[in-house]
Formats: structure tokens, sequence, C-alpha cells
């Protein structure tokens, strides 16, 4: 007779409402990220709906409830603790001896909690992978779908191009402007390291689809993110894009079948040189826009302020102070590099925790994806991206895309554990499918003869 060993009896309600909690407040966190859904005035003090949400999902994950295993300190534990706790060491300096505004600091504390959030649930309940993926199909529906609405029925959004990927007025652009889609964002730019943050998961909600016309939707909103992706006109976007396009191809279906490493090696170089020459053909047909000319005005400048601040010049402030100090009467919002603007606005410390936390995190889903998991492979390809994206730009300096960013960092620590002394079938025990037909996450049911 066949038992199914994995199939525990239905929880009661008194079970089932704490389990549900967390994951509420995990689509509230993702539909605001995706679409600005609720407002920013608070509620009540400094307390908005998201981070309302994310108070509640915490309690609901700690607090023990009859039926449960009660979460433990470890299930919270990353390798991203001491960064992270270095990180906010130097944003508490910079914003209480400079004296700035502390909204700034209570914004990276909502993110940071918003990442203990993923990361205890994913502990907790590892078939919550499910809804992560599904929930990041939801996020590419609503934000690529407002963009083709956009071009499809040339609504103005204020940033237009030419046919040569070149800035233009668009009043004045002529019959051959391009109109650079904005969807759900303020500019282009924000939308494309969207897209490049989210797209990547598409995948991991075709796997946890089974049936093959389920699966073929999940795919259809994929090819409609990368063409939203293209609407928005971003060099920066089609860059990281791509990359994003080879870290997935390359690692899930392609690195199983070459037959030994120096095949994966050859195929890895002509890879990045490929995208090398894309990156090159971009920036060639764009050199008229004088764009890295701006870029290297902010650079140049961030510089000089980070020489002359060592402390910092306080959270949310360099692009205010870049503004002041580079020539002209540009107008910047931040120094264009995630690295450097963490240099100008925190100091040597914030800028050695936020590359740690970009070292590490890149390295464990590299680490996950060679075990053949297929969170750390759309991981990989997810951060890949957008380190490529930071490189010349720094879309997390809007709150929505910081909140998304952590969201993607835990999901990808809580993959992997604490420590970096562990064997690889301990550290990533979920491989991923060789098809797309079974998912390979979280428990399975195991039929056993008695």
């Amino acid at each position: 007779m066949a038992t199914d060993r994995s199939t525990p009896a239905a929880p009661g309600r008194a079970y089932a409402f704490p389990q549900m909690v967390p994951l509420a407040a995990l689509f509230i966190v993702f539909l605001d990220t995706a679409t600005d859904f609720f407002p920013d005035d608070p509620l009540v003090g400094v307390v908005t709906p998201t981070r309302l949400a994310l108070l509640v999902g915490l309690l609901a994950v700690v607090v023990p409830v009859r039926g449960r295993p009660q979460a433990r300190l470890r299930d919270f534990r990353t390798r991203l603790d001491l960064p992270i706790a270095l990180l906010i060491g130097a944003a508490v300096v910079t914003t209480f001896l400079g004296r700035h505004p502390t909204a700034p600091l209570r914004g990276l504390l909502t993110v940071i909690a918003c990442y203990y959030l993923v990361v205890g649930l994913r502990r907790t309940q590892p078939e919550s992978w499910r809804a992560v993926g599904l929930l990041a199909l939801v996020g590419v529906a609503a934000a690529a779908t407002f963009a083709f609405s956009q071009v499809t029925n040339e609504t103005p959004t204020g940033f237009c191009r030419t046919g040569l990927l070149t800035d233009v007025s668009c009043d004045a652009g002529g019959a051959g402007v391009l109109i650079r889609a904005t969807g759900t964002f303020a500019n282009p730019n924000l939308l494309a390291a969207f897209l490049v943050l989210l797209l990547p998961f598409v995948l991991l909600a075709a796997v946890s689809v089974d049936e093959r016309t389920a699966r073929t939707v999940v795919v259809l909103v994929g090819v409609v993110g990368y063409g939203a992706l293209l609407t928005t006109f971003s060099r920066a976007g089609y860059v990281a894009g791509a990359a994003g396009l080879l870290v997935l191809g390359g690692a899930y279906w392609l690195a199983p079948r070459l037959a030994d490493r120096a095949q994966r090696r050859i195929t890895a170089t002509l890879g990045f040189l490929a995208l090398g020459g894309a990156a090159a053909a971009i920036w060639a047909v764009s050199r008229a826009g004088n764009s890295l000319g701006v870029r290297g005005q902010a650079w140049n400048a961030a510089l000089d302020i980070a020489l002359n601040n060592p402390l910092g010049v306080g959270l949310g402030r360099s692009g205010a102070v870049i503004s002041a100090t580079a020539p002209g009467e540009r107008v910047f919002v931040h120094a264009h590099n995630m690295w450097l603007n963490w240099l100008v606005e925190t100091g040597p410390l914030g800028l050695l925790a936020i590359v740690a936390v970009t070292v590490i995190t890149w390295s464990s889903a590299a680490r996950a994806a060679r075990a053949k998991s297929t969170i750390g492979t759309v991981g990989l390809a997810s951060l890949t991206g957008f380190f490529m994206i930071g490189t010349m730009d720094h879309p997390a300096n809007l709150d929505r895309i910081d909140m998304l960013w952590w969201l993607i960092l835990a999901v990808v620590m809580a993959e992997a554990p604490a420590g970096w002394r562990r064997r690889r079938s301990e550290a990533f025990p979920t491989p991923v499918p060789a098809q797309l037909k079974r998912p390979r996450h979280g428990p399975q049911r195991v039929a056993a003869s008695a």
C-alpha cells in the first residue's frame, strides 16, 4: 500500500492564518513596487501602509503558533548580516553627526526589514518560492502592459529618442521620434531597471506550474516583459537585459549540456565577447547624445565630494551636493553609479558595506546556480543585469526599486546557508529541474510501500 509521507493533516484556521499573513505582506510589497499602489503618506506617525504590512508580516513569522514550528534566530541569519550592520552603522553616523533628516534612514531600515521578512518567510515556509514566482509574474505584467499601452496609443511620456538612441525633445523631434515608455514609473530608465531585476523570475513562475497551457501563458508574459524593456530605449537596460538572458540561458539550459569545463569556459568567453560587442555598438550609435559626458561630470564631482567628506554628506543628499559642485547648471538626482553614490552619502564605511553586499550576493547566487538551484540561476541573472545598470545609473535611489532590490537579495540569500564552510549538497539542497515539467523546489511527495 502506498502512502504519502509529505502530506500532513489539514491545518486549522489558527495555523493557516499566520501562514497567510507574511504572504499577504509580501503581496503588498510586490504590488507597491510594481504600481506604486499605496500612498507614501503615513497612516500615523511614520507608519506608512507598506511599513505596517512589513511589521505585521514579521510578527506573523516570529510569533509562536500552536501546530507550527517556532521560528528561530538561525532562520533569519544570512551571510549579509555583518555588511547590513555596517551599512546601518554608517548611515546612522552620517545622519546624526551631520544632523541630516532621518527620513532616508527610516527608508533604509524599511527595506532591511523587508529583507529579513522575506528571509524568514522563505526559511519557515519553503513552498513560498511559488508565491515569489507568481508575484513576479504579476509585477512584470502590470508594468509591461502599461508600457506597451503608452507606445501603441502614442501617449506622450516626456521622454523621446531618435533612431540612433539619442535623446531629443518630443515636440521638436520630427517624424522619426520614438516615445520612450515609462510604464508605472517616472522615467524609462527606472522601468528598465525594474524589468531587468524581475524578468528572470518569470522562469520561477514557469517552474511553479505543471500544466502546459498555463506555462504557455507564463512564457507569453515574459515575452511581453522583454518587449516592454525594448520600448524604454534604455541603452544600459538593453545591455543589462541581454546580460541577464545570457546568464539565464547559459546557467539553466546550456551549461548542463556542455561536456566539460573547457567547453563551458569557451562558451562563457564567447558570450561575454558578444555582450561587449553589443554594448560597444549601442555606445557607438548613441555618441551624439553625449550622455557619458554628463555622467563623467557627476563622477568627478562625486569623487571630489567624497574626499572632502569622509563621513558622507547624508542619505539622499548626493544629488543636491553634486549639482552644487559640478560645473554648469545641470541638476543631478544621484551620482549615476550605485557604489559611488553610497560613498558620497555614507563615506568609506558605507562603500565597504555595499561592496560586501554586492560581492557576497553575486557569489552566493553563482554558487547556487552552479549547484543547479533554480532560485540561484534566476537570482544570478537578475543581479548581473542590475549591477551592470548600477555602473552607469543608480535606480535604487527610488524607494520602490530599492525595496525590490532588497527583496531579490533576500530570495537569493535565503537559499544559501549563513556560513561559507558547508558541503554544496547541504548548502543548496533544491536542484534545478532538467526540464520545466516538474517543480523541484520545496518538499516532494515520496511514495513508499508499507
